[in-house]
């Protein structure tokens, strides 16, 4: 029979290995041990027998924490092996909810999801050059045909997900003026301003097209959407006269009664259709990811209150994951 000193001594050696490897043979031969220890000699049962449950107790922990690891390192694997999609966007109310609600779906789906916010031309050269896989807002056949007619040789434009745009100068209904034509007749009355956004917008370009057309003596104030916002709201809330760049879809028509200018000689063009546009390549590369977003399709209400959500959560990840969930029949419509 084994001595109390060569039993103690396999299982410091066994508490070692259950210690580093968690096998369960080595705890079956733990308590083996045990057994032979209540054979030779009872206080060296007592000890070893505490020895045992702190190994337990480890090991329990090691593995809820190796558990939790597994999963991460599950998740990580399946977005790596599914892919990174990077996206140009820019930062337009429409722009940021659409492309954080398609980061939300993608990103359930496995893929990793990169949003870059960028000025309009530096995202058409983007894609092109292949830096970029997927813009999601591409206004045709007239506000970015000149970047399109740049770009096109070098980029794939995909199905149109929202039908009839509109874009031009507009001012809060109760200014008594109703086209460009009166312009110059109340120069004095906008302080000769027209607030304008991003420089590289299109809508900047079709603005100055205005200025020379209708000979309006203004100045384009070159801003951002959030500071011509910001001046909107003011003016707004005082009833003061105002003269700013806008487009529709925007939340803003849903929160003050705004009207566009007329525009007799169609300088702002008739209406545009959205689209998304992707890098050649890209569909071969993500067949599914092409498939769902051209089945893509929202409208007024739709996009209307996913706008309204982002601005009334602040959060455009929040608004999108609470507008997916309200809307799950027709997300799921696209995801097919």
């Amino acid at each position: 029979m084994a001595t109390s000193s060569e039993i103690a001594l396999d299982l410091v050696q066994l508490w070692f290995s259950a210690f580093v490897k968690k096998q369960e043979i080595v705890y079956t031969l733990l308590l083996v041990n045990f057994w032979r220890l209540i054979v030779v000699k009872k206080p060296l049962f007592v000890l070893f027998s505490m020895l045992f449950a702190a190994v337990l107790l480890v090991s329990c922990s090691g593995g809820a924490d190796s558990g939790e690891s597994d999963s991460q390192k599950g998740a990580d694997q399946a977005a790596e092996e599914k892919g990174k999609l990077k996206f140009g966007i820019n930062n337009w109310a429409e722009n940021v909810a659409v492309s954080n609600m398609w980061k939300v779906l993608l990103e359930k789906e496995g893929y990793e999801v990169e949003l870059r916010t960028l000025e309009k031309a530096p995202v058409w050269t983007g894609i092109a050059q292949g830096d970029l896989d997927l813009s999601p807002e591409i206004w045709l056949p007239i506000t970015d045909a000149p970047f399109y007619e740049e770009y096109k040789e070098n980029i794939v434009v995909h199905e149109a997900w929202y039908e009839g745009t509109k874009l031009g100068l507009a001012v809060p209904s109760y200014v008594d003026i109703d086209s460009l034509e009166e312009l110059n007749d109340h120069k004095d009355m906008f302080d000769g301003r027209i607030v304008g956004i991003d420089a590289g917008a299109s809508l900047m370009g079709l603005t100055k097209d205005a200025i020379e057309e209708y000979g309006l003596e203004y100045e384009l104030i070159e801003s951002s959407e959030t500071a011509m916002l910001s001046e909107l709201e003011k003016a707004y809330n005082n009833e003061e006269p105002i003269l700013v760049t806008l487009w529709s879809p925007h939340w803003v028509f849903a929160e003050y009664d705004l009207k566009y200018l007329e525009d007799p000689r169609t300088v702002f063009g008739e209406a545009d259709d959205i689209y998304y546009m992707t890098r050649t390549g890209f569909e071969e590369d993500y067949p599914e990811v092409v498939q769902w977003m051209n089945n893509w399709k929202m409208d007024d209400d739709s996009l209307g209150s996913l706008m309204a959500l982002g601005e009334e959560l602040g959060d455009p990840i929040e608004a999108a994951k609470q507008w997916i969930e309200d809307n799950r029949d027709l997300v799921e419509e696209w995801m097919q």
